[in-house]
């Protein structure tokens, strides 16, 4: 299937036209090929000179779509992305990030705008197809996404409706942020996922009234069925329907049918990201054991009642501080701060937060990674005069009732174990306490909480 579309100056859909045809590829390029000879490179422009205008002109395409899409309040997220760098042996030799260039983004603008029309074309004719539907968020993840958004001095405007743009000005807000990518993860734990759907509702994330899954990198089931509703409508204006049948694989589907196919779709999506996440979870535990003991630098990406999970800067792996391991102080979760905070000392470790950790353990078997906190280069926030008192006046309190507890008991020396500093027994859903934490065979629920609740969330607007 085509979709040859025109594009006004100001980066406007103004006409589109749908057609079957067979796609052959002479030039063969790669993106990295294109984005080397859009940077310039000579020899790679001597070779395919025939073909550099062409992609000069659609690179200028790319920038006046761009500037439409940030025009409309379109919601631009940065997240990142791994790859696996495998060696001779099979084994894993690193982690790196995958990085976007622009050729990368080229293709992404004409994708979407494909998309668009598709989906104007199935609307306009009325014929049952499958949208991409993004519902704007709840009402419960918004307020608490502004609560979190207010304990780091920021703020989303638009009240209780806020549109696509007042998101896109956020992150305007927070480009040049050290916890930018933290705080994006948090904006996508707000947002609804987008799912398949026979009705058309838009898509809030690319501030659209309209958008179907016509083309993407790598072909999808909800591609196919827009196909061949499409030919479907080809055929038909031409004559060549028979009955609900094209002689090219066109079929007229029914809503009963397409809302049947939404859900199915949807759930299959959801499963298949399920087990590349398992697949890639289970490479990353298996990389780590060979760096159990090692020390290495993260940040905070998720807290939660049990700890924190940290994630490594250069590998982009998270693994789990439990609260056990966190000596000298009870700890209570303030899930609106994203933070525990020490009840009797103060300390304070948030989302964000840079720290030093060591690799305490890795399982395989339940794809969980285990560190200890080494030290923290962050400087803990609100170090102030009032802070200062209220961090004497914790150490009092607790000083008056280590007094209190010693003169309870008549005079009688406190054991050993009394003065050992209080550490929350907080546990691992469904677990048992972890006095040996190398040892810990924790159960796989709390691989699920993590998968749900840990930093890296991957971007499911779109």
């Amino acid at each position: 299937m085509v979709c040859e579309m025109t594009v006004s100056e100001t980066g406007k859909l103004s006409g589109y036209k749908h057609y079957e045809a067979v796609m052959n590829s002479h030039a063969r390029l790669t993106y990295t090929k294109v984005h080397e000879i859009l940077e310039g490179d000579e020899e790679l422009r001597e070779r395919y000179k025939a073909l550099v205008p062409h992609l000069e002109e659609l690179h200028k395409m790319y920038q006046v779509l761009k500037s439409a899409r940030d025009e409309r309040g379109a919601i631009e997220f940065e997240t990142v992305e791994t790859k696996f760098i495998f060696n001779a042996q099979r084994k894993i030799e690193s982690i790196e990030p995958v990085v976007r260039n622009d050729a990368h983004k080229l293709i992404e603008e004409c994708m979407i705008l494909a998309n668009i029309a598709s989906a104007s074309l199935v609307e306009k004719a009325k014929e049952a197809a499958l949208y991409r539907v993004h519902e704007p968020p709840g009402e419960e993840r918004l307020t608490g996404f502004r609560d979190f958004l207010g304990e780091l001095g920021l703020d989303l405007s638009g009240g209780l409706e806020p549109s696509p743009t007042d998101y896109a000005n956020l992150m305007k807000q927070i480009g040049e942020r050290p916890d930018k990518e933290l705080i994006q993860t948090m904006l996508l734990r707000s947002m609804k996922q987008a799912v398949y759907n026979a009705d058309n509702a838009g898509h809030f994330g690319l501030a659209l009234k309209r958008y179907a899954h016509f083309t993407s990198p790598i072909r999808r089931y909800p591609d196919l069925l827009l196909h061949r509703a499409i030919k479907y409508l080809i055929a038909k204006q031409e004559g060549r329907n028979q009955d609900r049948w094209t002689p090219t694989g066109g079929y007229h589907y029914s809503f009963d049918d397409m809302d049947f196919y939404g859900e199915q779709c949807s759930m299959t999506e959801r499963r298949a990201d399920d087990a590349t996440r398992e697949v890639s979870d289970w490479l990353k535990c298996e990389y780590m054991q060979d760096h159990v003991g090692e020390e290495l630098e993260g940040v905070v990406a998720n807290v939660t009642s049990f700890g924190f999970f940290v994630r490594l800067t250069e590998l982009h792996i998270d693994g789990l501080v439990h609260i056990s391991t966190l000596a000298n102080d009870y700890y209570h979760y303030d899930p609106i701060g994203q933070r525990l905070v020490g009840e009797s000392f103060g300390a304070i470790y948030r989302l964000g937060d840079a720290v030093k950790v060591k690799v305490l353990a890795v399982n395989l078997d339940d794809r969980q990674i285990d560190f200890e906190l080494v030290e923290t280069s962050r400087k803990l926030r609100g170090q102030g005069k009032t802070a200062k008192k209220r961090a004497d006046e914790a150490r009092a309190k607790a000083q008056g009732k280590k007094e209190a507890a010693t003169k309870g008991a008549r005079g009688k020396s406190p054991t050993k174990s009394e003065l050992k500093p209080q550490v929350e027994a907080t546990r691992r859903p469904d677990s048992e306490g972890r006095s040996k934490p190398k040892k810990t065979k924790a159960p796989k629920k709390r691989k699920d909480q993590a998968r749900k609740k840990s930093g890296k969330v991957r971007d499911k607007t779109k």
